[in-house]
């Protein structure tokens, strides 16, 4: 398959969609413990970033609503969701809804919530935030962190959701 570019420079976002769809990424859900209760959205742009010191990075959109509040806390944990956690996936990238109802978790570092059943979860404090066009670019100092590696992470690739054995299924 080969991309149509629209003239020098020029990439149409769905073409761009469209092509960085075939790279696989995994499904985290970034949470904290907001005044008023717990927060949280879903989030395909993360990735680790330095090991020295240790940083994490992800990138919510700028329309985001949960982000400037998770912002203001100031610290948060990025919860890599396995591959039955679909329905945490599309719970917390709902909007308007109380996203934790039915959801179990338990309070990590901060009090950020670490969901029940996530492969791993890092604790964090923000960093830095960078302009990122319609995202800002968050990177998070890892304070806390643990893995089970008994469970298989949630990929997403080409729009849909999959194994990390090959298999996908549709959304």
């Amino acid at each position: 398959m080969t991309a149509q570019i629209d003239g020098p420079g020029v990439v149409e976002p769905a073409t761009l969609r469209d092509v960085l769809g075939h790279f696989a990424s995994g499904v985290v859900v970034v949470t904290a413990a907001g005044p008023d209760g717990p927060l949280g959205f879903t989030c395909q742009s993360f990735a680790s970033l330095s090991l020295d010191p240790p940083l994490v990075s992800f990138a919510p959109s700028r329309t985001s609503s949960t982000w400037p509040r998770i912002r203001d806390v100031g610290a948060f944990c990025v919860n890599v969701l396995a591959a039955d956690q679909q329905h945490l996936s599309a719970g917390f990238a709902r909007s308007g809804v109380d996203k934790f109802a039915g959801v179990g978790w338990q309070p990590g570092p901060h009090r950020a919530p670490v969901l029940d059943g996530a492969c791993a979860w890092i604790g964090c404090t923000l960093w830095h935030e960078y302009d990122g066009g319609d995202h800002t670019i968050v990177a998070g100092r890892v304070r806390d962190l643990a893995a089970d590696a008994s469970r298989t992470p949630l990929l997403f690739h080409r729009g849909r959701y999959g194994l990390a054995t090959g298999a996908e299924e549709d959304r």
